[in-house]
């Protein structure tokens, strides 16, 4: 009769087929890395990857915005297609990156000619050969002694006059630029100011052979924790460029990034052209809407000129804002005036306007009608005209029950013509 066997001794036989099993993995690791290291990988793939050079207008790439303000193909009067290249990913990305760069300055045109808006430069102290941003104004955006309304975008590649480029390229014009919020505005009576918060350094491609310029020095405020990069760590990073090196060889031109001044970063814009434009304009009342990291612009706004902010600012309307009132070191008087002057419309599957769940003690929260991040404002423009509508009515009552006189604005029911 068999004896069973010692479970000991299994265990100790299992481990041991492990060792030997995992030993002989890792030759064969080390066989392929062998191998892989005597292909000229870069040679080989040049063969099938495209050059990185892309059309630079619109009508080169053969796409144009119809009469809805939809980007078509002029051809097969298709939508943008991502994909041109099956399995070159990077390849479609630049080519997606080279027409956003396209599409950012058909919307400067469409501020200019279309909302007879005009841009002005910052610094506004700027010398012939400094770097400078820009932002846009109405033409009464100054003078008007009613309202303004500043606009302030989210983070990324998007630049004045826009919401979001995922939308332009794949939706239309309307859910993705600022522009009917801007015609809006101007029909109710209000001076409007564009802000530019992302355009903060001027990009110089480098000579060949040149070393990298010195990085600026970092700010002696620590940055908010919704800005900061999560580093990778060292295996990583090796792994992501040796795949970056197979698949895409060609090498891209190397750029040194110059800050301009008091507009290096969303926080830095913010907070210049409050001191330079805003708070100088002749509007009793100052309206703001904000999309995602502007509204963390905002809020670092009001730390550093509560007091202005609180004179001047009516009401505040944020989508889906991404501000931190205790990161951002926010005053218990900041979070009061929140409370009462802003409204966050935040992504959601629950109908538009739908009160949601605080997070933070700071301004009410509702529903945008949708868990697209990028749609809250566009999915919230009528509740924000209203939202502004009744905090300027409210302020007229005020001023009439205080003795003086009330604020002045065209009529509030003009929201069905858009």
């Amino acid at each position: 009769m068999l004896a069973h066997p010692c479970p000991v001794l299994l265990l100790t036989l299992w481990i041991t087929m492990a060792q030997v099993s995992g030993q002989e993995d890792k030759e064969k690791t080390t066989e392929l890395k062998d191998l892989l290291s005597m292909i000229d990988l870069d040679e080989l793939m040049k063969k099938d990857e495209p050059p990185l050079t892309f059309p630079r207008t619109l009508e080169e790439f053969e796409y144009a915005f119809n009469e809805q303000g939809q980007l078509r193909h002029t051809t097969t009067g298709e939508a943008f297609v991502f994909n041109a290249r099956e399995d070159l990913h990077r390849w479609n990305q630049k080519r997606y990156e080279a027409l956003g760069e396209i599409i950012t300055e058909h919307v400067y045109e469409l501020l200019e000619k279309r909302c007879n808006m005009t841009k002005e430069i910052v610094p506004v102290d700027a010398s012939e050969d400094e770097p400078t941003s820009f932002i846009y104004l109405s033409p009464d955006a100054l003078s008007n002694p009613s309202c303004l309304l500043v606009l302030i975008q989210g983070g990324g590649v998007v630049r004045a006059g826009q919401w979001a480029r995922r939308l332009i390229i794949n939706q239309d014009l309307d859910s993705g630029t600022q522009i009917p919020f801007i015609t809006h505005a101007m029909q109710e009576g209000y001076g409007v100011v564009v802000l530019n918060p992302n355009e903060n350094h001027l990009e110089l491609e480098r000579p060949d052979g040149a070393p990298p310029s010195p990085s600026p020095p970092s700010p002696t405020d620590e940055p908010p924790a919704e800005k900061r990069e999560r580093k990778d760590d060292k295996e990583g990073r090796k792994k992501r460029d040796f795949y970056e090196k197979y698949r895409n060889p060609q090498k891209e031109r190397e750029t040194d990034q110059i800050p301009i001044r008091e507009n290096s970063s969303p926080e830095e814009h913010v907070l210049y052209v409050w001191d330079h434009f805003v708070s100088k304009a002749a509007a009793k009342n100052v309206l703001v809407m904000a999309h995602s990291y502007g509204g963390l612009a905002f809020v670092e706004l009001m730390t550093h000129r509560e007091a202005q902010v609180k004179s001047r600012v009516c009401a505040v309307a944020l989508t889906d804002s991404v501000h931190n009132i205790w990161l951002q070191e926010a005053s218990k008087g900041v979070q009061d005036w929140m409370q009462q002057h802003c409204r966050n419309w935040v992504s959601s599957p629950e109908p538009l306007d739908t009160p949601m769940e605080p997070m933070l003690p700071d301004c009410p929260r509702v529903s945008a009608g949708t868990e697209r991040h990028e749609l809250t404002s566009w999915r919230s423009f009528h509740s924000i005209f209203t939202f502004f509508s009744e905090a300027l009515e409210a302020q007229a009552e005020a001023h009439a029950e205080d003795g003086g006189s009330a604020v002045t604005t065209r009529s509030r029911n003009k929201h069905d013509d858009l």
